[in-house]
């Protein structure tokens, strides 16, 4: 099975079990005729006020009376000053994960007057506690908010209990999102229709069992999440050449593969008609199915692994960082597993490097003292008096357990294959670079609180550099091990297959994701008959409720693949 070899796909899209229509006429068209509440629910960070004037317009077209309920409104000042805004003793870099709930933000329960005629919408964050006739769920993917936020095109009302003051990143990360996430995920069973508004004016919708049926299929196939990504002050251009991805900001540096807080599944007949639905609800909806009985068990409806590119070819440096080890994760940011990370190198540029772990004589007061001075006075920091650097070659794993100082160097592509968490980079130096005209900040105080300084020297390359290793092989293909440490909670292999045959897998129960880091690309057939293309750089998830599959090899080149999954407990 030697298929035509094909481009990068940026949109990969997938059938819904109904129709996807466009239009807030063809969505308020599926109402019934008589008198009901319908909440309009969703995330803080999309234009409210211009959802309901295009329902209200649609309805009023049809001469049905209607009355509307901001439910921002009835947030209680008090709630939202409390929960949602950060006091001045708060960090500055970062917040723990907000744990309370979108109904803690109104003084009792949400209550409203049933119309004797036509239609009471309610609408905003929240508005679904009503006891609504009908629940819609306007949504908007993260990243619309995330660049709106950055880039200063949003500046009101992007922040949960904020409606009316400039939107901070801090607070959508570690507060907005968590909350949001979990009232959608609790209505999940129940929505009645699905309304993705990336075009305002025309927004694409399907109806809630629809959606739901569509992703109980979904849960039990192969499946690819819609890739993007963002632009940094360090990043390249590997991406925009190589892909055909058109960065808004002139560079390709963090490219979000798989990162299941963010991704999404395109579902619909075609680009005019189609929605974007998160990831997460796959975990939601059918844990066990797609994420495996044990895994389910360990990690609840979080998916724990990411897939994620970090772009540095024509850019430069990471920042020298650490993530944080798992109490202090527990403890001060609020998440029950840790920001573990591995380095693939899909592709690099001459000499380029990585840098990690610290040397063996690496003096660790006089490195805080070199990074405070950076920080207050601008001197560069020596960073080769204290950290290692390896060669950046094709194909070299590098491990990166919590709290081992970091970087990828300049002219990398690096495959991040790491644990969920992502936001939690706790920098050390950052090359003196400047945001807005002033030095970066730094968050030096975490990451030395975090720094592991007992693996040092040649334990690093021994630990950290590991070789691949023969762990079943076939006619024409074998798999490796890439990287296995007993303190992180998923391995990474590699197939290696030479054009002559198929290589052969079985889930087992628990979740694989594929990745094409060399070659042409490969179609996996599940053992029921599913057939899913992947071709060079694209990352597949395989449900835990796949079972077996084969990966046939396209093109005449040998291909690599790469794959991670969950250690058994």
């Amino acid at each position: 099975m030697n298929s035509e070899p094909r481009p990068y796909e940026l949109n990969p899209r997938y059938p819904a079990t109904g129709t996807v229509v466009t239009g807030w006429n063809e969505a308020v068209a599926t109402l019934p005729d008589q008198p009901i509440v319908l909440a309009l629910d969703g995330p803080a960070a999309l234009d409210w006020n211009e959802a309901a004037r295009g329902i209200a317009a649609a309805l009023r077209a049809r001469s049905t009376e209607v009355g509307v309920l901001d439910v921002r409104e009835r947030w209680s000042p008090a709630a939202v000053e409390r929960l949602c805004t950060p006091h001045d003793e708060a960090d500055a870099f970062f917040l723990p994960l907000a744990e309370f709930e979108m109904a803690d933000l109104f003084e009792g329960p949400l209550t409203v007057e049933r119309p004797t005629n036509g239609v009471l919408l309610v609408f905003g964050p929240g508005a679904a506690l009503c006891s609504p006739d009908l629940t819609w769920w306007a949504d908007l993917p993260k990243r619309y908010a995330e660049s709106a936020v950055a880039s200063g095109t949003l500046p009101v009302g992007v922040n949960l209990g904020h409606p009316d003051v400039p939107g901070e990143l801090r607070r959508l990360f570690y507060s907005d999102w968590p909350v949001a996430d979990r009232h959608r995920d609790a209505l999940a069973p129940r929505i009645d229709r699905w309304i993705d508004v990336q075009d305002p004016h025309s927004p694409a919708s399907l109806a809630g069992p629809e959606v739901r049926s569509t992703l109980a299929e979904l849960a039990r196939q192969p499946v690819r999440t819609r890739p993007y990504f963002n632009s940094t002050a360090w990043g390249g251009r590997w991406a925009a050449e190589k892909l055909g991805f058109e960065p808004d900001n002139g560079n390709t540096a963090l490219g979000y593969e798989l990162i299941a807080p963010e991704a999404g599944v395109l579902i619909g007949q075609g680009a005019g008609a189609q929605v974007e639905l998160p990831f997460q609800l796959l975990c939601v909806l059918h844990p066990e199915r797609f994420l495996g009985a044990d895994v389910h068990r360990r990690y609840g409806t979080s998916f724990p692994i990411r897939f994620d590119y970090l772009d540095t070819v024509g850019g430069g440096s990471l920042s020298l960082h650490c993530h944080p080890q798992e109490q202090y994760m527990r403890k001060h940011f609020g998440w029950p597993y840790t920001q573990h990370e591995t380095y693939y190198v899909t592709a690099s540029e001459p000499d380029s490097q990585v840098l990690l772990g610290l040397r063996q004589n690496a003096d660790v007061d006089l490195m805080r003292k070199e990074v405070e001075a950076s920080a207050t006075h601008g001197t560069p920091l020596r960073v080769d008096d204290h950290v290692q650097t390896f060669p950046a070659d094709p194909g070299q794993l590098f491990m990166i357990p919590a709290g081992t100082p970091h970087a990828s160097g300049a002219g990398n592509l690096v495959l991040e294959i790491s644990a969920t968490p992502y936001l939690y980079s706790l920098r050390f130096y950052d090359w003196l670079r400047r945001a807005s005209g002033v030095p970066r900040p730094l968050s030096h105080q975490h990451a030395f609180a975090n720094l592991d300084t007992t693996r040092r020297g040649t334990e690093v390359a021994k630990d950290l550099v590991q070789q691949p290793r023969v762990l079943r092989e076939g006619a024409g293909w074998r798999e490796e091990v890439l990287g296995a440490l007993p303190e992180m909670f998923y391995v990474v292999h590699r197939f290696v297959l030479d054009g002559t045959g198929p290589a052969h897998d079985d889930t087992e129960g628990r979740f694989h994701i594929l990745n094409v880091a060399a070659g042409d690309g490969v179609v996996v057939e599940t053992a029921d008959g599913h057939r899913h293309d992947l071709a060079f750089a694209e990352t597949l998830t395989v449900p835990a409720a796949v079972g077996g599959y084969r990966l046939h090899p396209v093109g005449a080149r040998p291909v690599q693949v790469v794959k991670s999954l969950v250690a058994p407990s």
